[in-house]
């Protein structure tokens, strides 16, 4: 089953796909679309995942969250619940003061993110897909504003229990987070231009020393390594999805030549851009 909320005035889009056999994402072969978030609840068996061609094994009473550059495919989409929701609907960015979620759950350094719930938690869940399931009932002015309220709390109680499961937050304060979320949400908006650590530094104020320190205080990775890793994702999706040229990639990615980019991808995944294209 699949229920859309579409807004004329802002071209906002809602969509909610309850055992939908045919649900996926096509990634970037989908670009020209606007942007797409999503939020899926496993309600079965633990079953696989294949995001961007790796394999990984969704938990029962588990979500994971996913943006609109994944390629994903489920084993079992049938037993599945997903939410998804464009930046016109709701924006995550401009809306990050009451989700608090940009840089976590979505472009954060953990993914994929699967966050198992308790028992608690899958009633919570329960309760409100009832609740989802009665708002498509509705068919007046109130339902795109009710459908956003119920959004909302989904986002929050999905990145409170992920906080929860997170080491980092439970041992540094969400102040001193923000700026790992900040720093991620920065890298998703600049990297195929930007590659050097000193930019982001510039950008959340910091000079690139202090912002190497900060990410050593708060144990996680240093920020040139999240930004090696972040260009490597994206030219592995466009070698596994669309039929660049290791040129073409290089252009868009921000190098100066397809040499600069082919020893940036040997030295950063281990392997040559034609053996990958061959894997």
């Amino acid at each position: 089953m699949i229920k859309e909320y579409k807004e004329k005035s802002t071209l906002g889009h809602f969509i909610m796909h309850l055992n939908n056999e045919s649900f996926k994402g096509a990634g970037i072969l989908e670009e020209s679309a606007a942007p797409i978030i999503t939020f899926v609840y496993n309600k079965g068996e633990s079953q696989q995942v294949t995001i961007d061609e790796i394999v990984y094994t969704l938990p029962a009473a588990a979500t994971l969250p996913l943006v609109s550059n994944q390629h994903f495919l489920f084993e079992d989409p049938d037993k599945l619940i997903a939410w998804q929701f464009n930046r016109e609907f709701y924006c995550i960015v401009n809306h990050d003061a009451e989700v608090g979620c940009v840089g976590f759950l979505f472009y954060g350094i953990h993914h994929p993110m699967f966050i198992q719930l308790d028992a608690t938690e899958k009633e919570a869940m329960s309760q409100l897909e009832k609740i989802f399931s009665a708002e498509w009932l509705s068919n007046d002015n109130f339902q795109g504003e009710m459908l956003r309220t119920l959004l909302k709390q989904l986002i929050i109680k999905t990145t409170r229990t992920a906080k929860l499961q997170n080491e980092s937050y439970q041992e540094f304060p969400d102040e001193k987070m923000d700026i790992v979320r900040n720093f991620m949400l920065v890298i998703e908006g600049n990297f195929k231009k930007e590659h050097s650590v000193s930019f982001y530094a510039a950008a959340l104020n910091k000079s690139p020393k202090t912002l190497s320190n900060i990410f050593s205080m708060l144990k996680q990775p240093p920020p040139s390594k999240l930004i090696q890793n972040r260009i490597v994702l994206e030219a592995k999706r466009y070698l596994h999805y669309t039929n660049k040229s290791a040129k073409e990639i290089a252009f868009e990615l921000g190098f100066e030549s397809p040499a600069h980019f082919s020893r940036f991808f040997k030295m950063y995944s281990g392997i040559n851009v034609s053996e990958f294209k061959n894997l």
